[in-house]
């Protein structure tokens, strides 16, 4: 991939690089328990071509295979690239930009994103590439992180940072983090790229993340991520700690013996071309 043209797309892509080893053990006990209802969402089966952005280690990739389907993986980390080959041979990753997809116009049965967008400068430009290169009648689905009201591990991390945190950090700008804030926003920005709304589905579905140890989120937000590790980063060491010490007594409410049981939650939205 040529280098990233803007600061968002360059702090993330930098961050993933720095980081892509470390998203098997921290996060996907989370995000691949969205897979099946992405798939279902975007209603793949098995003989259909499917293109998935922001593939990240493959897992998306590797659950499309399972269903009989013909995936392809596309990531803007070489690294993230490399470790996807690795955990699924025989499937194809390539490195590329999902703002600029480096395939011809009406490719692909379905494209898929699970949490990608939100890593990109222009989420927008993504889904209208999306569209470009899905056949007429083509299914784009994709993941969102639901809102702070929806989402009470979102919340516990909004809570600890806006009590705790110099809130005047600067990074780089980018989406916000809660990427379009109601169905109409999802499909007015869904028709802009070019989809046909009316077809629009959306539901929000949750899960548990298990972790060992109260402050297992607030590191692996500091040490495994990338936005909020930019930010948490960047917080004066008096203030760093207290917005530990805050998410790690709020992660104790989810207690289940030995180890804690998190609520997630996220949107879940699939779209026709016209």
């Amino acid at each position: 991939m040529n280098a990233p043209n803007d600061e968002f797309t360059r702090f993330e892509h930098e961050g993933w690089q720095r980081v892509a080893d470390k998203y098997d053990s921290v996060w996907a006990q989370s995000t691949r328990q969205f897979i099946p209802s992405l798939l279902d969402a975007a209603e793949v089966s098995a003989r259909m071509s499917v293109l998935d952005i922001g593939s990240g280690p493959g897992y998306v990739a590797g659950a499309v295979k399972q269903r009989g389907a013909v995936p392809t993986g596309l990531d803007f980390s070489n690294q993230m690239v490399l470790i996807a080959q690795n955990m699924f041979p025989g499937i194809e990753f390539r490195e590329g930009d999902a703002q600029t997809l480096p395939f011809a116009d009406e490719s692909f049965d379905r494209v898929v994103a699970n949490f990608a967008l939100l890593h990109l400068s222009d989420p927008g430009r993504a889904c209208a590439e999306a569209c470009r290169v899905l056949k007429p009648r083509g299914r784009f689905g994709f993941t969102v992180w639901a809102e702070a009201a929806d989402n009470p591990y979102a919340q516990l991390i909004d809570d600890a940072i806006n009590a705790h945190a110099d809130l005047n950090v600067k990074l780089p700008s980018g989406p916000p983090y809660y990427l379009y804030k109601t169905k109409k926003h999802f499909r007015e920005a869904m028709e802009l790229a070019g989809f046909d709304g009316a077809s629009m589905t959306h539901a929000i579905h949750r899960i548990e993340w298990i972790v060992p140890t109260p402050s297992y989120p607030f590191e692996a937000e500091l040490n495994a991520g990338v936005r909020t590790a930019g930010f948490l980063a960047a917080q004066p060491a008096d203030r760093l700690r207290a917005i530990r010490s805050a998410i790690e007594e709020n992660v104790k409410q989810y207690a289940k013996g030995d180890y804690f049981a998190i609520p997630k939650a996220a949107y879940i939205i699939a779209v026709a071309k016209r």
